[in-house]
């Protein structure tokens, strides 16, 4: 179970802080609008993401039987991973266009989060195969990973809209820029972990 847990708090906080659509509008909006606009806009993920979490679930539950078609995922989910890793580790900052337009902070949040192919790619790719796994600990293992998955992430865009609102150079200063390196590293091992699972399942290893 804290394995699970562990997985779901480093895969949250790299969301979370990782640049993207989602982070540019939160920031936008933070310094248009406010803090309260940057929160509406960090807790979108939660009004979006359960239909592709279901989704994800019931597809990936009917091919549990065919493991060469889980190892195909597995390891997709492994470059997806790895290509987030590499994304963080060569991060240099953010950097914000303002636009000046209307307060309408959560239904932007709710557009952009689903129109972005993130969370397609992750719930599918990771996310899905990583709770069938905890599943076949324990429905709290499950649980722990989903939750601490999405404690984190809206946690940590809301952290980044209050820093925001108060210090407009922290997104492309040293802190962040090594925070950000270092969950890159972090989620490369994490890829290497879903390559040996995807490799185990195509009976390569």
């Amino acid at each position: 179970m804290l394995s699970f847990l562990t997985a779901g708090t480093i895969l949250g906080l790299s969301a979370g802080f990782a640049p993207g659509p989602l982070l540019a509008l939160i920031v936008s909006e933070t310094l248009e609008h406010g803090i309260k606009a940057g929160f509406k806009v960090a807790v979108a993920p939660l009004l979006t993401d359960l239909p592709i979490i279901a989704a994800s679930l019931f597809i990936l539950v009917k091919l549990s039987r065919f493991q060469p078609i889980l190892g195909l995922v597995s390891l997709l989910g492994g470059f997806f991973v790895l290509f987030l890793g590499i994304k963080n580790i060569r991060i240099t900052g953010v950097r914000i266009k303002l636009t000046r337009s209307a307060p309408r902070s959560l239904q932007k949040g709710i557009l952009v989060n689903a129109l972005s192919p993130h969370p397609y790619l992750f719930w599918f790719s990771v996310g899905g195969p990583t709770t069938i796994k905890a599943l076949e600990v324990s429905m709290a293992a499950a649980i722990a990973f989903v939750l601490s998955f999405y404690i984190l992430l809206v946690g940590s865009k809301v952290v980044l809209a209050v820093i925001a609102g108060k210090s407009r150079s922290f997104l492309q200063g040293d802190r962040y820029i090594f925070t950000m390196r270092l969950l890159g590293c972090i989620l490369i091992l994490l890829a290497a972990f879903l390559f040996r699972d995807g490799l185990r399942l195509l009976g390569i290893l």
